[in-house]
């Protein structure tokens, strides 16, 4: 026995049968032990960075008995060390903390290698392939995630022991690989700014633990670059210096004259660039600055170039358009075609129905009639699809035009290695950040054309800047703006309402008499709101218009938050749609199970899936701590570490869904929702839906959206590289 604080303490030794429950965020454990001396099981309640069964713990602590649970051991210490028998290896190896290896293979290992098994995978991996069933991809996979592991533990107890949750481990190591806690221990706040999920107050608790002082300036100036990367968050390129400073001061507690002292050296070294928009003196992430300041070099060059084709006579091309299309081109969509068959840059704007297609349809085939090369592109998978869909030219996603390159970062394609066309089209470019725009404009030659396609009227980008808004108002490129609605265009509810809303009208909200393809459903409150969302999504609409109520069907909510906030709905649509049986992974906050719909929330150049992919669970591998997901028929393997950036989707946020459509759209409209409630939010929802549009809520939020144009400026600085040149055109 132990006396410490004047309570008993019982020390205990034993084998881990069983990981009943543990939490990778704090460490807490629930374990089922076979230890010394006794001969039933003990549950042991405790904290661990990582644990496993098959692990010999030692405990100490003291007995206690839960009126719920019965008779457990409370570890005020926990240590858990590699298990040495051959039973406890077999049981530890099964457990699924080494992919590749379930209790199948476990088995084979222990009665091949018997207690030996550790070194030979460590120093003899060779060896491992004189195990029935393993080949050389298995041996490589056992190889590398046993080393992997080993790193994973070191950070997780480094974490762990800084008073930090464990969850992100397996992201910290992809980061930073084997000098993790080498980076950490030497510079904590690069946490905050490297690794999705942690924030600066988690940084900040580690250095404190390493003996940073409050006023050091590592930490002041981490403080700063954080709070502008906060502001980037928001759609921000830089913050006014009169925001900037505050926020600093009340995130870090210290007083200005330091912020003052910390954001001059940070001006100096060159992270941060002072600059002013309009009269404002602005601090900008240099990154940023520079990307909006090539952005509006990269477009007044090719505007000033030649065009890359030669002169073609208008007045025959649109008759042969004509013929061609089997379509009567309108008088605005004549005169945007004349435009761009004679600009090298053009930006062609406007709502749904209004017949951007046309007009680009007409363009390329005039122009692949001449042998012109073309080149399409959108941001998203599903936008690229669509436009592949509506042209009969390939389409790509932008990232998979630059040729991604995962192992250096950045494109394969930029100035030294330019694409390869005479005129590239960009579609749903309101989605484009500046990072992203930056990286198409360095791609394109010099001597191609480029045609700009998006509707100015959504939502900005989710990432930095408003590039579309920015390019439209310097009014130092052509812009053909389409406002007419066509008759067949104007038979939708759907269009007809989204033009509605975007005039600041409201919508029609009454019942239609007949089939329709827009419905409002009434809801006072968030208890009516959501089990009427689910009954539309699980039955009403597949039942009425055939609808597959996972596949077709899309919940879009303006914001996360709340009981009609996407996180809170996916959880009901989930348990509604997909129930998950016991063959599961749990893991940051989310179930995961076989059939469920998943949207990617992070760019992963190596696995080639972007932010807001979405994607279908098609199998879990318990054994092998993986799962895999459909993304458009191509197979994604994610490690269970790796499902930080794997969200439920069957509810998302309206900004996710930029650049989608699908077949019917379900969006719940409340004053709950009032922060978020504006004009451009309703109208980007709305214009999501190609079959059917459901709005659910209370006409008064409603009518708030509409009326909302005040949507937070965004601090950008391209309209001013662009300059003001008059040259906008409305049809």
């Amino acid at each position: 026995m132990n006396r410490q604080d004047g309570a008993e303490k019982e020390v205990l030794a034993g084998l881990v049968e069983r990981v009943t429950y543990h939490n990778a965020e704090n460490g807490f454990c629930v374990l089922r032990i076979k230890a010394r001396g006794h001969r039933d099981l003990i549950t042991v309640i405790g904290h661990s960075a990582t644990i496993s069964a098959g692990e010999w713990i030692t405990v100490t602590g003291n007995w206690n008995n839960d009126r719920t649970h019965g008779l457990q051991f409370r570890a005020a210490f926990l240590k858990a060390s590699a298990p040495t028998s051959a039973e406890g290896i077999e049981m530890y190896l099964g457990s699924g903390m080494i992919r590749g290896i379930g209790p199948v293979y476990a088995k084979k290992l222990v009665k091949a290698f018997s207690d030996k098994v550790f070194d030979v995978i460590e120093n003899e991996p060779d060896r491992l392939r004189d195990v029935a069933g393993i080949g050389p991809v298995r041996a490589d996979r056992i190889t590398v995630a046993w080393a992997e592991q080993k790193v994973v533990r070191e950070i997780m107890v480094f974490l762990h022991s800084h008073g930090v949750g464990t969850a992100r481990a397996v992201r910290i190591y992809k980061t930073y690989g084997n000098d993790a806690i080498q980076i950490m221990s030497e510079n904590p706040y690069r946490l905050a700014r490297d690794i999705r999920g942690i924030g600066f107050k988690t940084a900040d608790q580690i250095a404190i633990k390493l003996g940073i002082e409050k006023d050091a300036m590592i930490r002041i100036r981490a403080g700063i670059s954080y709070a502008l990367s906060e502001a980037m968050g928001e759609g921000h390129c830089g913050l006014p210096t009169d925001e900037l400073v505050p926020l600093a001061v009340e995130l870090l507690e210290v007083d200005n004259s330091l912020v003052q002292v910390a954001l001059d050296m940070e001006l100096t070294e060159g992270s941060v660039i002072a600059d002013h928009v309009n009269d404002t003196p602005c601090v900008f992430l240099s990154g940023l600055h520079k990307a909006e300041r090539v952005i509006g070099e990269r477009l007044l060059i090719l505007m000033n170039g030649k065009l890359p084709w030669p002169w073609i006579d208008p007045d025959k091309a649109l008759p042969w358009i004509e013929q061609k299309t089997g379509l009567s081109l309108a008088e605005s969509q004549v005169a945007a075609i004349r435009l761009a068959l004679k600009s090298k840059v053009l930006v062609l704007t406007g709502g749904p129905g209004v017949g951007k297609t046309t007009i680009v349809n007409g363009i390329l085939k005039t122009l692949a009639a001449k042998d012109v090369k073309i080149l399409l592109c959108a941001p998203t998978g599903r936008a690229a699809k669509r436009m592949t869909e509506a042209t009969g030219f390939e389409a790509k996603t932008i990232h998979r035009l630059l040729e991604v390159n995962p192992k250096g970062g950045g494109f394969k394609r930029n100035e030294e290695n330019p694409l390869e066309c005479e005129l590239l089209v960009i579609d749903e470019t309101s989605m484009v950040d500046v990072m992203l725009m930056q990286a198409v404009l360095k791609a394109i030659p010099d001597n191609s054309a480029l045609l700009v396609v998006g509707d100015i009227d959504q939502l900005a980008s989710v990432g930095p800047g408003q590039v579309l808004a920015d390019i439209i108002s310097s009014g130092a490129v052509p812009v053909v703006r389409l406002t007419e609605v066509f008759r067949q265009a104007a038979q939708s509810q759907i269009i007809t309402n989204a033009h509605k809303i975007n005039k600041g009208a409201i919508p029609n909200l009454s019942n239609p008499k007949g089939e329709s393809d827009f419905y409002f459903v009434q809801a006072d409150d968030p208890e009516t709101a959501v089990p009427r969302i689910i009954e539309l999504v699980k039955n009403r609409i597949p039942q009425r218009f055939g609808l597959d109520p996972i596949r077709d069907i899309q919940v879009l909510c303006p914001m996360n938050r709340g009981g009609v906030g996407a996180r809170s709905l996916n959880i009901e649509l989930q348990a509604a749609l997909n129930p998950a049986g016991e063959y599961k992974i749990e893991r940051f906050g989310w179930t995961f199970a076989a059939g469920d719909k998943v949207m990617q929330i992070a760019n992963d150049y190596d696995k080639e899936v972007y932010n807001g992919d979405i994607g279908y669970i098609d199998s879990l591998d318990l054994d092998g701590g993986e799962l895999s997901v459909s993304f458009d028929g191509r197979d994604v393997i994610y490690g269970v570490g790796e499902l930080d950036t794997l969200v439920p989707a069957y509810a998302a946020t309206i900004h996710k869904s930029q650049g989608s459509e699908y077949p019917a759209v379900v969006i719940p409209v409340m004053t709950q929702h009032y922060t978020m409630l504006q004009r451009n939010l309703l109208y980007t929802g709305v214009t999501r839906g190609k079959r059917l549009v459901v709005l659910v809520g209370q006409k008064k939020a409603i009518a708030i959206a509409v009326q909302n144009i005040s949507g937070r400026r965004r601090w950008s600085k391209l309209n001013e590289w662009l300059g003001a040149l008059p040259l906008a055109l409305t049809m």
